[in-house]
């Protein structure tokens, strides 16, 4: 059996099947498993997700992925999360109550502010096409998976909650909704997160997916 390069997580809630498409769109072998040794001895590890949080964690926890995850994350594993899957790496979470995260990035998950910058209703979910911007922490995106990617650059969102990272350090990129920035992907090390979907963003997500596969 060959090797996987990428193993996504199977614990019920992501696109597990675009997620695969685009990575062996890119030429990645993957392996989609809810097998936790398959996980801890992986080379790259992708978590995606959909749904709330509380709902996510408890299905982590459920099989025993969210121990797993901190270790191949302290090891030095590539990971790279995908909306609800970004949003765990924090914390905690304010959605339906307070929620603790896997703690991979300290801050916190918090509404999607119901009102532009200057005061006026706005739809939440946040769906759909937004640009990408450069947060004012940061002056590159080099050595992250927005590597060879600019401002402006579009990808596509659907969330109605938004990473808070406590560290502007771990803020990657931003997109502006109703003029208010909001956290578009966060980054510690060998962990990465995305709120948008790069399964649904054309080459600008796929060539994140590319980025990843290099690591």
């Amino acid at each position: 059996m060959t090797e996987a390069d990428v193993i996504v997580v199977d614990y019920g809630l992501g696109n597990l099947f675009s997620v695969r498409r685009a990575l062996e769109y890119c030429g990645a072998v993957v392996d989609v498993t809810s097998d936790v040794e398959t996980i801890r001895l992986a080379n790259r590890v992708i978590l995606p997700g959909v749904g709330s949080f509380g709902y996510g964690m408890a299905e982590l926890r459920r099989h025993g992925f969210d121990e797993v995850l901190r270790e191949i994350a302290f090891r030095g594993t590539p990971l790279f999360c995908i909306c609800l899957g970004m949003q765990m790496l924090l914390d905690e979470s304010e959605e339906f109550g307070l929620t603790s995260g896997l703690g991979l990035i300290p801050g916190r998950v918090v509404p999607i502010p119901p009102l532009t910058a200057d005061g006026k209703p706005q739809r939440v979910p946040h769906i759909g096409w937004n640009s990408l911007a450069m947060p004012l922490s940061r002056t590159t995106w080099s050595g992250t998976p927005l590597s060879g990617l600019n401002p402006g650059d579009a990808v596509y969102f659907v969330h109605s909650f938004m990473a808070r990272p406590d560290d502007p350090e771990h803020r990657i990129a931003d997109c502006l909704y109703g003029e208010v920035p909001v956290t578009a992907a966060i980054g510690n090390g060998n962990v990465f997160g995305c709120q948008f979907h790069p399964e649904k963003s054309g080459e600008i997500g796929l060539s994140m997916l590319r980025w990843f596969l290099r690591q």
